[in-house]
């Protein structure tokens, strides 16, 4: 929704980029396997946490995100089709400050919608020159909605068969669908008389258009107040995210090295662990993963990220299985 990525988009890039197995703790073979281990991996959060939560709606993807906010503190009723006013979920709320209150962002289903939507996809034919290929009408010739569309719905038939799959937040029905009803009225590839072919990245696409049904949701805009001061606030969020909270004084050295190397690209050890690696984990609450087998735990599941504040500053941490047969 920010106009900058998405605190969950770095923290998952974050994650991705943390690879390493640290020094003293190194993979090792058992039957010429990776041995199994658990690693803990840290991300600093710098500065309050409302900081990273706290958005400027002038700022945002949507530009009716401030006629939204503004209907749900008049207590009007703000709807839109399909798209969700705020993107602001439970895992990732946002909220935002209007004359020295906090109101945290949201929507609601209201209803539901039935209508109809053309969606392009699209096929190789070939590379473009060649001369069993057809001929494709250039990608960059196209109105602005028509490019969108192929640019999209190539990443879609490009996925076909290959490994890394496609953007889809974006490819929807293996394709692109058209929404916007400017697109629609000026595209050239929807029409009865438009062209076959494409051309896109040096390669001829077939273009395929056909007209869909869709169930859409249909939702209220809410801005609920939660606080009337930064401070506030600052409670409202760490009592959902942070979930544990010790100093550098309550652990031992062994822990703090540790935490350290987490923070420092990654901390792992294989069971049983060392008493600095059990001592992290019963600081962080996370007492389940001390048998190394919180699979076989009843109801305990791997929630993914959480939050500690530990002296006095934020972290993300996650906790994940490498290496071995289960990782």
């Amino acid at each position: 929704m920010d106009a900058t990525p998405s605190r969950r988009q770095f923290l998952s890039a974050t994650l991705a980029a943390g690879t390493a197995v640290v020094a003293g703790c190194t993979d090792s073979l058992r039957s010429g396997e990776t041995e199994r281990e658990l690693e803990l991996s840290l991300s600093r959060e710098d500065g309050p946490l409302r900081e990273s939560f706290v958005v400027d709606l002038s700022e945002t993807r949507s530009p009716d995100d401030e006629d939204a906010f503004a209907a749900a503190v008049n207590g009007e009723a703000y709807t839109s089709q399909y798209r969700r006013p705020f993107y602001s979920t439970a895992d990732d709320p946002e909220y935002v400050e209007h004359e020295g209150t906090y109101y945290r962002l949201g929507a609601v289903v209201v209803d539901e919608e039935t209508v109809t939507h053309p969606v392009l996809r699209l096929s190789a034919a070939g590379d473009a020159g060649s001369e069993d290929t057809p001929d494709g009408v250039p990608m960059e010739s196209l109105p602005d909605g028509d490019r969108r569309a192929v640019r999209i719905a190539y990443k879609a038939a490009r996925a076909r068969g290959n490994v890394g799959g496609a953007p889809w937040g974006l490819v929807q029905r293996g394709g692109y669908v058209y929404r916007d009803e400017t697109a629609v009225e000026t595209s050239d590839l929807l029409g009865a008389d438009g062209p076959d072919h494409v051309t896109h990245r040096e390669t001829v696409y077939a273009v395929g258009v056909t007209r869909e049904t869709f169930h859409e949701p249909v939702y209220r805009a809410t801005a609920e107040p939660v606080a009337d001061s930064p401070e506030q606030l600052e409670a409202v969020i760490r009592a959902q995210f942070v979930d544990a909270r010790f100093s550098r004084a309550d652990i031992s050295q062994a822990a703090r090295d540790v935490l350290r190397e987490a923070e420092n690209g990654g901390y792992s050890e294989s069971h049983p662990y060392s008493d600095g690696y059990r001592e992290v984990l019963r600081a962080l609450h996370r007492r389940a993963y001390l048998d190394g087998n919180i699979e076989k735990d009843a109801g305990v599941a791997d929630d993914g990220r959480r939050m500690v504040l530990y002296d006095g500053t934020y972290f993300d941490y996650w906790l994940r299985f490498t290496g071995g047969d289960e990782a």
